[in-house]
C-alpha cells in the first residue's frame, strides 16, 4: 500500500491501522488513547496543521468520525538522536543498485532512538534518492558492504537472489586465542581448519539474543577458514551458507572463539553506551553474485580492516 505522503528528511510516513468500529467517537480519541504517552492536546494539533492525512492524502480534523477510514498516514515525531560520529561510504551506484561500506554502530534502517543516524537514511539524503530501500541487513555492530536497490521495482529481483542463496558473501572476525591454541595444529574446539559448523539457531519473540536448541536439525551452516594468529588474537573469514540472525557470532561463541566486542555471545552483557574505542570485530568483507537484470557477474569487496586482526609483516 503506497503512502500518500512523500519521503521527508530521508524517511518515509508511518501508516496506522485503524479500528472501524469501538468505543471512541472519533479517529482523534482513537489515537489520544493509542498514543497514551503524547499529551492529548498536543496529538490532536497534529490534526488542525493537516498533518494526519487518509490514504487519497486528504487531512483528517480532531472531529472526523471513527469507521469513515481504515487507515492513515503520518510522520513520526522525530527522537532526540546522539549523532554517531562514523560515515557511510559509497563504492557503487548506478540506476538499480547503491553499494556502501558501513561503519560500526550505524544500523542499517530506522528504529527506535537511531532515525537520521541510521545508513537509510543517511544515504536518502546525500544521494537524494527518495524511494532506496535496504535489499539485506547487517547489525548495527557489524561493518561493511551493505546493498540498497536505487528503485521499488527492481529491489524483489535483488532481495530474491539472498532468499535463494545465490549471494557469495564472506566475513571477517577476530576473537580472542582461545585456550589451548597450538599454532602448530590450529583448531576450534578440537576441529582443524577449514571446518564446517552447524546448529538450529532460533529467534525468540522479546529477546535480543536467539537460541540455540541442540536436540532440532540446524538451519545454520558456516564454513571458517583460518586468516592468520599471534599470541593475541585469532583471525578468521565466515563463509555462511545460511542468513540466520547473529549465525557468525553464535557459531565462533559455541567454539570458544567469542568475536573481540561483542556483548551479546557467549553471555549477554548489561546494555552499555558505545565503545568506540573497540567496535565489533566482524566484517562483511565480500559480496559475489549474478546480476539479476543485467546478467553480469558482480564482484565487491570492503576498503575497511578489523582493528584488532594481526598485523602482517
Amino acid at each position: 500500500m503506497l503512502s500518500p505522503l512523500p519521503v521527508r528528511d530521508g524517511v518515509g510516513a508511518t501508516r496506522l491501522h485503524l479500528p472501524l468500529t469501538g468505543p471512541w467517537p472519533t479517529v482523534g480519541a482513537f489515537m489520544a488513547e493509542r498514543f497514551f504517552h503524547l499529551e492529548p492536546e498536543r496529538l490532536l494539533a497534529r490534526f488542525d496543521r493537516g498533518e494526519i492525512v487518509a490514504r487519497d492524502g486528504t487531512p483528517l480534523t480532531r472531529l472526523t468520525p471513527l469507521g469513515e477510514h481504515e487507515f492513515v498516514w503520518y510522520y513520526r515525531e522525530p527522537p532526540v538522536e546522539r549523532h554517531i560520529p562514523f560515515e557511510v561510504e559509497v563504492l557503487h551506484r548506478d540506476d538499480d543498485l547503491v553499494v556502501v561500506d558501513k561503519p560500526h554502530f550505524l544500523p542499517t534502517t530506522p528504529g527506535g532512538k537511531y532515525v537520521q543516524n541510521s545508513a537509510l537514511v543517511r544515504l536518502r539524503n546525500l544521494l537524494g534518492l527518495p524511494e532506496l530501500t535496504p535489499v539485506h541487513r547487517l547489525d548495527r555492530a557489524t561493518a561493511g558492504l551493505l546493498m540498497f536497490a536505487v528503485r521499488p521495482e527492481v529491489r524483489g529481483a535483488y532481495q530474491l537472489m539472498f532468499e535463494r542463496r545465490e549471494v557469495e558473501k564472506v566475513y571477517e572476525a577476530v576473537s580472542a586465542l582461545p585456550d589451548g591454541w597450538d599454532p602448530a595444529a590450529p583448531a576450534l574446539d578440537g576441529h582443524p581448519f577449514p571446518l564446517v559448523y552447524r546448529n538450529h539457531i532460533e529467534k525468540r519473540r522479546g529477546h535480543v539474543c536467539v537460541r540455540v536448541d541442540a536436540d532440532r536439525d540446524p538451519n545454520s551452516e558456516t564454513l571458517i577458514e583460518l586468516v592468520a594468529a599471534d599470541e593475541r588474537v585469532l583471525h578468521t573469514r565466515l563463509r555462511p551458507r545460511s542468513g540466520k540472525m547473529h549465525q557468525l557470532r553464535v557459531h565462533l561463541a559455541a567454539l570458544g572463539a567469542g568475536i573481540l566486542g561483542d556483548s551479546f555471545y557467549p553471555d549477554l552483557l548489561p546494555e552499555a553506551p558505545d565503545d568506540h574505542a573497540l567496535p565489533l570485530q566482524l566484517l562483511a568483507r565480500e559480496l559475489r553474485f549474478v546480476d539479476p537484470l543485467s546478467g553480469r557477474r558482480r564482484e565487491f569487496v570492503t576498503r575497511r580492516v578489523l582493528q584488532e586482526a594481526p598485523r602482517t609483516r
